[in-house]
């Protein structure tokens, strides 16, 4: 597990630093991605203190404070650096995780990382020469996926055509898993729709 995230030398010096300026006793970190696998994908490290760790959650070994990664974010967290830089301002700490808004998916991906993977490498790009996107809400009973347009997509005449012979069809074509989608669009808001 040690090798799913760096945390340089320099990181590891200031944030031991850090930790021990803090009124707690073995206080620790926590790192994690809020909403893991989008473009709005957050990677956050916070201060973690004794039972503050979750379920699941996995430990670092060999440093010289706790690290806890949040067990759903590892995949999020493949490849990721946190480095310390100093300069002029004294230094920055910085996170760098390249699969955070975009995992590897394979095999063992789960359903709703390979529809964010087709949405933002396949149907998005298509969507944006209209200034539309889609985004994945839910996954519900029986596979199917939940969908909400924004941007020009939103109020556009032409949505139901797109969702069914260009969204659905591409999806059903790479997440075979997938039984259908279903969009919850408030299509009556007309004000940026593409025409």
């Amino acid at each position: 597990m040690d090798k799913i995230i760096e945390i340089t030398p320099g990181a590891s010096d200031y944030l031991v630093d850090l930790l021990a300026k803090q009124e707690t006793e073995s206080i620790g970190v926590r790192v994690f991605v809020q909403q893991p696998g989008t473009p709005q994908a957050e990677t956050c490290l916070a201060y973690c203190r004794p039972g503050e760790e979750q379920e699941g959650d996995i430990q670092i070994d060999g440093m010289p404070f706790a690290v806890y990664l949040e067990e759903k974010s590892i995949p999020f967290l493949e490849e990721a650096v946190i480095d310390y830089s100093e300069d002029r301002m004294g230094g920055q700490l910085t996170i760098k995780a390249p699969n955070s808004k975009l995992p590897k998916v394979n095999e063992n991906s789960t359903i709703e990382e390979k529809i964010n993977y087709v949405l933002w490498t396949e149907v998005n790009p298509m969507l944006a020469s209209h200034g539309g996107e889609v985004s994945l809400i839910d996954l519900v009973e029986d596979n199917v996926a939940v969908l909400q347009f924004g941007g020009g997509c939103q109020g556009c005449s032409a949505v139901d055509m797109t969702l069914k012979d260009g969204v659905e069809k591409t999806l059903l074509e790479h997440v075979p898993e997938l039984t259908g989608v279903r969009d919850i669009t408030d299509h009556t808001d007309k004000s940026q729709a593409f025409y």
